[in-house]
């Protein structure tokens, strides 16, 4: 009864609030990786102020960065040797964010940028971070076309989706942490793929928090020693220990850190407002995430849990779906019946490698051909789920 009164409350509370607040501030578009930056055939903005940003390894160039409030397109050029997102942070808030721009290309993230001053992530984590000033006086905010009224609903539901998914990423991070620091490897090796799930079913709204993400679910790619950077933590370093090292040695900081972030992370979600954008915009990112590292198999590269993680993915982006379903069949019902063939098509690819214990088998044990019909199934569907945030109105 405790947690049903918890769950009803967080309905409520985010009824009232969302019904009070203005349409969305700020949204992310999708771009395509492109090899040079074709910015004047890019009319479907033409009140947005565009700026240039290239990200090296060492950060990003111009380092400070003054624009108007306002619309704002900011086109990114990855001079760096490897993939990597580039963040607009508030404190420790993500804002805004483009993730995954492979070296060499170029992508634009649109947005509506309120006054003030702002930090900007610029490729590997232990990169400095650069200035971005939001000076008043840019052209009035754009507002979406869609009544925000008849999202409250949805995203009341899906911050009980997102908290109850936290409180279970609390819990069993307790059993997972304390058979590292008790050396029990067996036990950590079994509990390890099935406690990140909750992480992955959740990460729209945790990866707000730029740094717990950092802390808790960063690859050793996101740093300049790779797995000898001492500020590679949480769930993946305790992952190179278990599956690769195979040991808890010298692990009990890393899981007794990775215990006290995630009690920090479900701290802040029960006090955290859903923006409309982040709810939309979630369920492509989770898709595009799949499409565009896990299916690589990079990200579980020691344990090879790949398909957990994708599963989880799939999970948190059909949530979405599901709780939008009404609003996505009024404004695009032939959108929504695209989407629900694609997840068919990826929930069947996931199907034939499932476990008699529910869980997944390894990665490496999923055929090239599977891949290949996979990740042809996973890119259409991140296409499909672009195209919700325009078609929703919450651009």
């Amino acid at each position: 009864m405790k947690n049903v009164l918890k769950y009803s409350t967080i309905i409520c509370l985010i009824a009232l609030t969302v019904a009070g607040c203005e349409s969305n501030k700020s949204s992310e578009t999708s771009a395509s990786n492109s090899p040079e930056a074709k910015v004047a055939s890019d009319t479907s903005s033409s009140n947005s102020a565009e700026t240039a940003l290239a990200v090296t390894d060492k950060g990003c160039e111009p380092n400070q960065l003054t624009v108007a409030s306002g619309p704002n397109s900011f086109v990114l050029t990855n001079k760096s040797s490897q993939p990597l997102e580039w963040e607009i942070l508030s404190g420790v808030k993500v804002v805004e964010e483009k993730e995954n721009i492979a070296p060499g290309f170029v992508q634009k993230l649109k947005t509506n940028l309120e006054p003030g001053e702002y930090d900007m992530a610029c490729g590997l984590r232990s990169n400095p971070k650069g200035k971005l000033t939001v000076k008043a006086g840019g052209d009035s905010q754009a507002k979406g076309n869609l009544d925000q009224g008849e999202l409250v609903g949805a995203i009341a539901e899906y911050k009980v989706y997102v908290t109850k998914e936290t409180d279970q990423l609390v819990a069993d991070n307790k059993t997972f942490t304390d058979a590292v620091i008790a050396g029990n490897l067996a036990k950590a090796q079994k509990l390890y793929a099935s406690t990140h799930v909750h992480w992955e079913r959740a990460e729209p709204i945790a990866e707000l928090f730029s740094d717990l993400d950092k802390s808790m679910d960063s690859r050793a790619d996101d740093f300049a020693k790779k797995e000898a950077d001492p500020q590679f933590t949480g769930y993946h370093r305790l992952e190179k220990a278990l599956f690769q090292d195979k040991t808890t040695k010298g692990m009990k900081p890393f899981a007794e850190k990775l215990q006290k972030d995630g009690l920090d992370l479900q701290k802040r979600i029960a006090t955290l407002t859903i923006e409309p954008k982040n709810m939309v915009g979630g369920a492509a990112d989770l898709i595009e995430e799949v499409s565009k590292t896990k299916i690589s198999g990079e990200e579980d590269r020691y344990s090879h849990t790949d398909l957990w993680d994708f599963s989880a993915n799939v999970d948190g982006s059909q949530k979405i779906v599901e709780l939008l379903r009404p609003v996505i069949q009024k404004a695009n019902p032939e959108l929504l019946a695209r989407v629900d063939a694609n997840f068919t098509k990826v929930d069947q690819g996931l199907a034939k490698y499932k476990t008699p214990d529910g869980g997944f088998a390894t990665y490496d044990k999923v055929s090239e051909t599977d891949k290949k019909d996979m990740k042809t199934a996973i890119a259409a569907l991140a296409e499909d789920l672009s195209q919700l945030r325009g078609t929703l109105g919450v651009e």
